[in-house]
């Protein structure tokens, strides 16, 4: 195994990857070798170590195993090893999540080098799957490089060729690497979606179909879950189940086709068993399918008539065959849609229609006659149709329905008006007629000659019909009435009196229109009347015009004829006799006209003249046989004839004006003569300069074709501009003038700078300062240095941002340099984009400006900040995830961020402050979701809000912090479920009730109880789920199920349930009631919880009455008081029964006395008789205010109050009695004296046994006395309080013992007896006298006879009655 080398080094035989292999190893190997605590090996060249002597302390190690270990330590330690060795590759196999983040450590190449020092190593890996993989040089540190995946054909198990190298060796070993897996991979569902049809009918509990999903990932990411997430329509999650471990669907309720949905979608939810992610976080995937569920209708139902009911209404007379109605039946299975046929089943009026089997149509059958049918009240027409399918339903026969028809039969207006001529007797039916008038009537005179009469057959609504005129001079007349029913006489009447002219028309005709407007097919009567016009002398001249505009030239010669006007009289006699002359008489200079022809003619030419008066208006006059006038208007206007030159207003025109600055000069020249001779058209002369101006022709306005340049003038010039212009008018000769115009042109600085481009784009860095963006260029046309010198700033956009500055740009121009100001840095989260307006300005007002926008670059320098979620909600006990989310924002563009939890906070409902959970209930994902852990349930009862705090990280940050500056939280508020049930208080669970005061109603028990729960979870009723009577004497139980109820009510957050009796309880019956109640939540899931409860009554045997003597008023207004002193002397809750005065007493001083019925009750269902009463108020210190106070007299009869004692008795008592003490102790002394050796013995023995046997939990340390009352148990009563010690037996009665020495037990359970000790009590029985038993049993030895006893239904019960109290006991 070892081989010595030179210089003292020790060498390795076998490969050291192997010892070291063997080393990490050997804990596992050998987990029992404790002794192995710590090995030293010492080693130098002076003295070699015995190797083999030092595998002793391997204790129980073979040599071989010792060997090999010793050898793995001492190459471990420096100096172990010399030389130049060659290194060795340890790592064989590791083990890498399969979701390492890129970047993330995999793991350490771990390697050996023996020399000393070790030799720096470098690191490679080679292989198809190095490419994985990063591994550092020198530390040999192994990164991922890209995505890990497991489930490739590699199964997961990678392998990589790793290679060292020192200065000398190279070492290359095949490395193993196992991925494990990460559950990264959803649940994938095969054949989905699914589709399936399930008829309307199927039962509850079928089998469906089944879903399958499968999962790549393994172990219990692998194992998938199904569960139904939702249901379109929400109703089909109570439809559909699905099985969560084999994917089966199923249908739980049942369908309908009609009355519920047709078509359900279900989403099917696969969530695998969640595994552990690269964080240590478990991660579950889930997918979702869809299924398509289509309900398949089958035959269950009638047709259905739509639409109902039927109505329809016919005309008589109506062809056969029409189609009156269609009715329409459809089969409610909609999914079977069958086949409907129709048909009459009955009828008030046969053979009248018929309907289409097929289509439900209903046609008229035979002709309808509604007058024939009026005999018989058929007016009205109803049909019994009925609709039946066409194939047999699910109930083997054919569904039918049936629906009426209803058909009104209406009237047929078929009859016209007519006209007839009653100038003849009777009337007669004509369509011509005559009639005349004067011409002019007046409106609404009637024609004469005219007798005419309209009439209609038709009756009602259909007689009735309407009257109207037509023809050529219908609108000259009307007729009335305009509407008529049956028949009526007409009159035509004149409506436009200037219609009627004889000069117009001598006869004028009209049609009469008799109209039936409900009848279209023949609905009217013409009558055509012709009315003669006789004619009047009512007409006088007329001319044409009322007005006439006439011209004629100025300066015309005499006897021009200006026109010839006439006039007209349409009335006869007037034809060619009309005569005219002019008015006024002074227009006779000028004009006249021929009186016979009406022709105007020029009198004096040189009186015309346009310049003096241009307008003449005489009046022509018309004059009839009969001196009717008629008049016209003569407009006689001048024109005029050209003899004027145009005259401008200034001899010359000057005009002095910058260069750039529009020109407007108007040169004005007039013209005496009448337009279009005195129309004035301006024009410029051509000239060197005319070319440059334009002028208005018809304003003379003035004004430059273009801006003047002063450098555009010849120098020569001067800046002077000479222009001539010439005005010309417009008449058959025109005439025409000249005027110069000079302009005078100043020279300005009337060019701008100018932009080389029309905008310009830059882009910066953002946190740079003084950094250069970019240049403008600009130009100005000027020619001198005072007027194109530029510079440039920043018009808008710059809010300090930016800096400019000018400088002369080459071969002209000036340029502009943009810079980020030295004290400023630009954010790219604060703005991305600049959009400036630069201008450039010239010393004048120059300017000129361009859109220059700059970019800022993002640099990822910005941290993260949260952005406020939530709060979230989430049930208790809930599996959902993810709950909620952490959301952040990063300004920067390029940002990667990753969520760590910081704190986790809880608070309950006791306490609104906020602590650390005791439980981390919530897992927080690197994306920021937050999921529940599935290693703890949520518990509302535990805390009802959670706080989560987190920090995010940015982890592309380039410069300064990657983290929030501040963290987040998260509130989470759990939702309640009903998941505790009610909780009884422990409180009583014994009763005692009084059968005698008991009224139906009383509160006979109260129970409470809580629920962890809040809110409707927590409320709680409570119920009695069984009632026994168990009577006493015969320990017989039976069901009783109406003697009590339970009312539940609230307080804070308890609830109480008061039990009352809902019936009379029996007084005479002895026993208990085992009750049970229950008490359950309001809210689903009805959680519940029960306690039983005993409840004792007490007979009315033990009622004691109270003799007082005082009025029962005195005593009723008491009451209160004697209650508490009687409570308090006996330690039992006082129940009155009744108080009553002694009225039946014979005795006068009765009439004071008052008896008070009550009883004394104890907890533990026992009570006083009123002989145990009697002694218990005897022996308290209340007695005494009882007495004196309240005149307590006598209990059940028995005197206590003390009477009026005569003193003379009084003294010779007090001397009888002090014999009697003397007597006493004479007689005490000798007795005790001469005690019984055999009260002794048997005093000692019992002692002895008492203190041998042991009294149970509740007693007290020490012997019991026999013969004696004084129990050590806690609570006793020992003779009512008096202690009887051994010295008090007199010795009379060995054997016996006298009434002083009875245990008094039956009041120990009621004097001082605490709750606490109701459960461990027997039941006490209070004897009555009649069953008095004489024979007196030691107590102790009876108790130790008892003791061994086998408990049966036949043996007594172990309990001891005192015969002591059965009797009455003098106080």
């Amino acid at each position: 195994m070892w081989r010595e080398g030179d210089g003292g080094t020790l060498s390795l035989v076998r490969q050291q990857d192997e010892c070291l292999m063997f080393k990490r190893n050997f804990s596992e190997l050998y987990p029992n070798r404790t002794n192995l605590a710590k090995i030293t090996i010492v080693y130098t060249q002076q003295k070699k170590t015995n190797v083999f002597g030092m595998l002793g302390v391997f204790a129980g190690l073979d040599r071989m195993k010792a060997c090999v270990l010793l050898l793995c330590l001492v190459s471990l330690f420096p100096g172990a090893h010399s030389g130049d060795q060659m290194p060795s590759i340890v790592t064989a196999l590791v083990q890498v999540k399969e979701d390492t983040p890129i970047g993330a450590f995999a793991f350490q190449i771990e390697t050996h080098d023996p020399d000393v020092p070790p030799d720096p190593l470098l690191y490679y890996i080679e292989g198809p799957k190095a490419n994985l993989f990063n591994v550092d040089l020198n530390t040999g540190r192994v990164t991922v490089q890209h995505n890990l995946e497991r489930e490739d054909a590699d199964e997961g198990l990678l392998k990589i060729e790793v290679t060292i190298t020192d200065s000398k060796y190279r070492v290359s070993k095949t490395i193993r690497i196992l991925l494990l897996d990460a559950n990264d991979n959803k649940p994938a569902f095969q054949n989905s979606p699914y589709n399936f049809n399930v008829e309307e009918n199927t039962a509850v509990d079928t089998d469906l179909f089944k879903v399958i999903a499968t999962d790549l990932d393994s172990g219990l990411a692998a194992v998938i879950k199904y569960h139904i997430d939702e249901a379109s329509p929400t109703d089909g999650i109570n439809h559909f189940s699905i099985n969560e471990n084999t994917g089966q669907v199923k249908l739980i309720k049942s369908l309908n086709f009609k009355d519920l949905s047709t078509y359900y979608q279900l989403r099917i939810n696969a969530t695998d068993g969640g595994g552990l992610s690269y964080y240590n976080i478990t991660v579950y995937q889930s997918n979702v399918a869809y299924a398509y569920i289509t309900v398949v209708d089958v035959p269950d139902l009638d047709p259905l008539f739509m639409n109902t009911p039927y109505s329809v209404t016919v005309n008589e007379h109506s062809d056969v065959g029409l189609s009156v109605f269609k009715v329409t039946a459809i089969d409610q299975d909609r999914g079977i849609n069958d086949i409907i046929t129709y048909s009459i089943n009955a009828t008030n009026k046969p053979d009248l229609f018929e309907i289409s089997a097929s289509d439900g149509v209903i046609s008229i059958k035979s002709d309808i006659d509604r007058e024939a049918l009026l005999g018989v009240d058929a007016a009205v027409v109803v049909l019994t149709v009925k609709a039946t399918e066409a194939n047999p339903s699910v109930l083997g026969f054919r569904a039918e329905a049936s629906a009426e028809v209803k058909i009104t039969i209406g009237d047929v207006n078929d009859n016209k008006p007519l006209f007839y001529n009653c100038d003849v007797d009777p009337c007669v039916e004509a369509s011509s007629f005559t009639a005349n008038i004067f011409e002019g009537s007046s409106k609404n005179v009637p024609v004469e000659g005219l007798l005419i009469k309209a009439m209609d057959l038709d009756q009602g609504e259909n007689a009735k019909f309407t009257l109207r005129l037509t023809g050529p001079d219908a609108n000259a007349f009307s007729v009335t009435p305009s509407t008529a029913y049956s028949e009526s006489e007409l009159q035509i009447i004149v409506k436009n009196s200037d219609d009627v002219d004889y000069e117009k028309k001598e006869s004028m005709v009209v049609q009469i229109i008799a109209e039936d407007l409900a009848n279209k097919i023949d609905c009217c009567s013409t009558a055509t009347v012709t009315i003669e016009i006789k004619d009047i002398n009512d007409n006088k001249p007329r001319f044409p015009e009322d007005m006439y505009n006439l011209e004629i030239d100025e300066h015309s010669p005499n006897g021009t004829t200006v026109a010839t006007i006439t006039a007209t009289d349409p009335d006869t006699m007037d034809i060619d006799k009309l005569r005219y002359r002019l008015l006024p008489d002074n227009i006779l200079k000028y004009f006249d006209v021929d009186s016979t022809t009406g022709r105007v003619f020029v009198v004096n030419s040189e009186l015309i003249d346009r310049e003096v008066l241009d307008l003449h208006s005489p009046t022509l006059e018309a004059r009839d046989t009969d001196n009717n006038t008629g008049t016209t208007v003569l407009m006689i206007k001048l024109r005029d004839i050209n003899d004027h030159k145009p005259v401008f207003r200034l001899e010359e025109y000057f005009k002095y004006i910058s260069e750039g600055k529009p020109l407007s000069i108007q040169v004005q020249a007039t013209d005496q003569d009448a337009p279009p001779n005195n129309v004035i058209v301006y024009e410029i002369e051509n000239s060197f300069y005319s070319a440059n101006f334009t002028i208005d022709p018809d304003t003379g306005w003035l004004q430059n074709n273009e801006p003047l340049d002063r450098e555009a003038i010849r120098y020569e010039d001067d800046g002077l501009i000479n222009l001539t212009v010439k005005a010309t008018d417009r008449g058959d000769m025109p005439e025409s003038s000249t005027v110069p115009v000079i302009i005078n042109v100043d020279d300005v600085n009337d060019n701008s700078p100018k932009f080389r481009k029309p905008s310009y784009k830059f882009s910066v860095k953002e946190g740079k300062k003084a950094e250069f963006v970019g240049s403008v260029q600009a130009v100005d046309s000027d020619q001198t240095y005072n007027y194109n010198r530029i510079s440039f700033s920043f018009f808008s956009g710059n809010s300090g941002q930016f800096m400019i500055q000018s400088y002369v740009d080459q071969p002209d121009g000036y340029i502009g340099n943009i810079t980020v100001d030295p004290d400023t840095e630009l954010n790219y989260e604060s703005s991305t984009i600049f959009q400036l307006i630069v201008e450039a300005k010239d010393t004048g007002s120059g300017v000129d400006s361009v859109a220059v926008e700059v970019t800022v670059i993002d640099v990822n320098d910005e941290r993260p900040r949260f952005i406020q979620t939530g709060p979230f909600s989430v049930d208790e006990n809930s599996n959902t995830s993810p709950v909620g989310s952490f959301e952040a924002s990063d300004p920067d563009t390029n940002h990667s961020l990753i969520y760590e939890l910081v704190s986790t906070k809880c608070r309950s409902e006791a306490s609104p402050v906020l602590e650390p959970c005791e439980e981390d209930w919530f897992i927080l994902k690197p994306d920021g979701d937050i999921m529940l852990n599935g290693e703890f349930a949520v518990d509302y009862e535990k805390y009802v809000q959670v706080v989560l705090e987190a920090q995010v990280v940015d982890v592309l940050t380039e410069a300064g912090e990657n983290n929030s500056e501040s963290t987040g939280s998260v509130v989470i508020n759990i939702i309640d479920m009903n998941d505790n049930p009610p909780v009884f208080d422990q409180t009583n669970t014994l009763y005692v009730v009084m059968s005698e005061t008991a009224s139906v109603g009383s509160v006979i028990a109260s129970v409470t109880a809580t629920d962890r729960d809040s809110g409707r979870n927590r409320h709680m009723t409570f119920s009695l789920y069984s009632t026994q009577f168990v009577v006493e004497a015969t320990n017989m139980s039976s069901i009783m199920t109406q003697v009590f109820k339970i009312v539940t009510t609230q307080e804070d957050d308890k609830y109480i349930g008061n039990i009352q009796n809902d019936e009379a309880l029996n007084i005479d019956v002895k026993g208990k009631y085992l009750v049970g109640v229950m008490a359950t939540n309001s809210e689903m899931p009805n959680l519940s919880s029960k306690t039983d409860l005993v409840i004792f009554t007490v007979d009315k045997s033990l009622k004691v009455e109270l003799v007082f003597a005082r009025s029962i008023n005195q005593i009723k207004e008491e009451q209160s008081v004697i209650e508490m002193l009687l409570s308090s002397a006996t330690g039992a809750k006082v129940e009155v029964v009744k108080i009553r005065s002694k009225s039946n007493s014979l005795k006068a001083s009765d009439s004071e006395i008052t008896i008070m019925e009550v009883y004394f009750v104890y907890p533990n269902g026992t009570a006083l008789n009123s002989d145990t009463a009697e002694i218990v108020l005897s022996q308290s210190e209340e007695r005494f205010k009882l007495q004196n106070q309240f005149g307590l007299r006598d209990i059940d009869g028995t005197q206590v109050i003390e009477k009026e004692v005569d003193p003379v008795r009084f003294v010779l008592v007090g001397l009888v009695a002090g014999l009697v003490i003397v007597l006493a102790v004479m007689t005490t002394t000798l007795v005790c004296t001469r005690r019984s050796y055999r009260t002794k013995m048997k005093a000692a023995k019992a002692m002895n046994s008492a203190a041998m046997i042991g009294t149970g939990v509740d007693q007290k340390n020490g012997p019991v006395v026999p013969g004696t009352n004084k129990y050590t148990m806690d609570g006793a009563n020992p003779v009512l309080n008096l202690n009887m010690d051994t010295v008090t037996d007199l010795g009379f009665d060995e054997d016996g013992s006298n009434t002083d020495r009875l245990s008094v037990n039956s009041l120990d359970y009621n004097i001082d007896s605490v709750m606490s000790d109701i459960d461990n009590m027997p039941m006490m029985r209070i004897q009555e006298e009649e069953e008095e038993d004489n024979s007196y049993v030691e107590p102790l030895g009876e108790a130790l006879a008892q003791r061994g006893r086998k408990r049966d239904t036949n043996s007594p019960r172990l309990t001891f009655n005192n015969p002591a109290f059965d009797s009455t006991t003098d106080l």
